[in-house]
């Protein structure tokens, strides 16, 4: 469909399954998610919380169905140095569960600081605390770290900056990038996310194109995220709000994305992502509109080929 491209195109369970607002497809199996990725001809998934958690029934489930697990998230909390023993640990576990599935990337998130993941915070609270420049020398120590775990499996650890945390901005993301190791940590670009933290998508897909190893493909609905600004409200009830949708349903234009994309010859994945409640926004009804939006690129000639 986008031959055109060199990229592997797959789609995140989130779109049937919320991770951060636990409501959203709460009643959805994991293989209703499955049979609807296959049907979707797709073949690159990430571990979604409705999966199974026994290896071995994993691996037979996506085999299957020719669905490759190609990352899963893992939170880390490195800005803080009493962490770190206990989290390199953590993330050591992740990525030999990983490697075992044959995943070639892992999706990594600081969450120190942050409004709704960071463990340290109280109910209360009402803004992320952003990062001192101890708590960014921490950060990429540990995130080196880690990056040295996943180059012995033959793997990437890939950098989300996200909505909520402090790789959030695209100053934030600059500088997590200036003070990492580029053979040791990648960039997990986001175009949803991009937006949401106040970057050009495209702009940030050129300053860092060097470093990205795996993207997600997300859309995101303008006139809802302007309105959830003027009321000032968190990252988790822009989600509820519907603030993020997939390719072709929102307001950014994936045409000069693509064509970015195209013209460097990314060859790893890339997840359609719409984060958004499954019931009002039907998960395959929605991908299959993105699928086509993004073959429509292609045939109007948007992906950078002559």
């Amino acid at each position: 469909m986008l031959d055109g491209l060199k990229l592997k195109l797959g789609i995140h369970p989130i779109n049937w399954v919320g991770e951060d607002v636990r409501e959203h497809g709460e009643a959805t199996t994991y293989e209703q998610i499955l049979d609807e990725i296959q049907k979707l001809g797709l073949t690159g998934t990430e571990m979604g919380r409705k999966f199974p958690k026994d290896r071995t029934v994993l691996k037979e489930t996506l085999a299957s169905r020719g669905i490759q697990l190609v990352s899963q998230w893992k939170s880390v909390l490195f800005s803080d140095p009493a962490y770190h023993e206990s989290e390199l640990k953590a993330y050591r576990e992740h990525v030999a569960f990983l490697h075992e599935m044959g995943s070639p990337v892992i999706s990594t998130a600081e969450v120190g600081g942050s409004l709704h993941f960071d463990p340290r915070r109280t109910p209360h609270e009402k803004e992320v605390l952003r990062l001192d420049d101890a708590g960014w020398a921490a950060l990429a120590e540990g995130l080196n770290a880690a990056g040295r775990i996943a180059a012995e499996y033959g793997m990437k650890l890939t950098y989300h900056h996200h909505g909520g945390t402090v790789v959030e901005r695209p100053e934030e993301i600059d500088r997590l990038m200036e003070l990492t190791d580029p053979s040791l940590v990648y960039l997990l670009y986001d175009t949803g996310h991009a937006y949401y933290g106040g970057a050009d998508p495209l702009e940030l897909l050129r300053k860092h194109a060097d470093r990205i190893a795996y993207i997600h493909l997300k859309d995101v609905r303008f006139p809802v995220l302007e309105e959830a600004r003027r009321e000032g409200v968190d990252f988790v009830t822009c989600i509820r709000k519907g603030v993020f949708t997939v390719p072709g349903d929102g307001g950014i234009d994936f045409g000069p994305i693509l064509e970015e994309l195209a013209v460097r010859g990314y060859e790893g994945w890339a997840m359609l992502e719409g984060e958004q409640d499954p019931t009002l926004h039907p998960a395959y009804a929605y991908a299959r509109r993105s699928l086509d939006y993004l073959a429509s690129l292609r045939q109007n000639g948007r992906t950078g080929e002559e």
